[in-house]
């Protein structure tokens, strides 16, 4: 039997075992446009080492990408600011919920890593610069329809104003940072592109393909910068629950409320899982599972 004979059989599996399961989570409520999603929808793709792609379920539909933006945005900030960057957020897990203010008031304005919320709308800021959100817009979909190898990656209007009507925390995350005075721009230009970062969308096997460059099968950024990018996926990419998915799935990873997860196996696949119910911690109920699944099926754990 050759890898990918087995690896299809896995996923069929995987995806007939989410089919079956009754709890699956809740989709994320405070965004009108993502508490409609249907939660029964469950896909998964894989992309290996020799350009095979293996996919399961709903893997060519649509979803909200939403905080798995954090890393293409961090990739961007990083080849204009490089380490400099590190002086504005820093790279420790925070404990906290994703969009916690607590944590940002009581040390000073500097968000402890560049996926929760605040770090997210800092490393927006910084790869901004003194452009027009509509300059960095487009040179993040163009950054991701080259990962992908798919020019019809788009974002979705409708989220993005869903988000910018409701976005309430992050406003005041965002002023709070102006504050502090770790914002360049002001805050309704930062959260307008952070907004429509957030709402752009991917199926699974899009998504599997634009983290290829994570796995090492492309050369799109500095493999030192890869590495950073992974470490940081492992600790931080979960927010408060990010310990738990090294302890059960082993693999960097970055979670979005659109239900989506993004994950690699470092020189064997890049690998993406969506199901719209989140657990407590935000993160795809069934996403999790389904990669816990498969990291036991391959044995691709980093830890062995």
């Amino acid at each position: 039997m050759t890898l990918a004979h087995d690896l299809a059989q896995d996923l069929a599996a995987i995806a007939a075992e989410m089919a079956s399961r009754t709890d699956r989570g809740q989709p994320a409520d405070y965004i009108p446009e993502l508490a409609a999603i249907d939660a029964k929808q469950f896909g998964i793709s894989v992309c290996l080492a020799d350009g095979t792609q293996l996919s399961a379920g709903d893997s060519a539909t649509p979803f909200s990408i939403q905080s798995i933006s954090k890393v293409f945005g961090l990739a961007i900030a990083l080849g204009r600011l490089g380490d400099q960057l590190w002086t504005r957020v820093r790279r420790e897990p925070s404990g906290h919920a994703f969009n916690s203010i607590l944590q940002l008031e009581s040390e000073g304005g500097i968000p402890r890593n560049p996926f929760v919320n605040a770090g997210a709308i800092v490393t927006t800021d910084a790869a901004l610069g003194h452009r027009p959100p509509k300059e960095y817009l487009a040179e993040l979909i163009g950054f991701i329809r080259t990962s992908a190898g798919d020019e019809d990656i788009h974002i979705d209007r409708a989220v993005a104003r869903s988000e910018t009507e409701t976005g309430h925390r992050n406003f005041a995350l965002a002023h709070f940072l102006k504050a502090q005075g770790n914002l360049t721009n002001p805050p309704d230009l930062v959260l307008g592109a952070y907004f429509h970062q957030c709402a752009i969308a991917m199926t699974v096997e899009q998504l599997a393909r634009a983290g290829r460059f994570l796995a090492g099968f492309q050369r799109l950024i500095a493999p030192e910068r890869v590495r950073r990018i992974n470490a940081l996926m492992l600790t931080c990419g979960h927010y408060d629950g990010s310990g738990e998915f090294a302890f059960r799935v082993g693999l960097p990873g970055k979670s979005g409320v659109g239900g989506g997860i993004l994950a690699v196996a470092p020189g064997r696949a890049s690998i993406a899982v969506w199901s719209p119910g989140l657990n407590a911690q935000g993160n795809s109920l069934l996403g999790t599972e389904a990669l816990e699944m498969l990291a036991r099926r391959t044995g691709w754990s980093i830890f062995g």
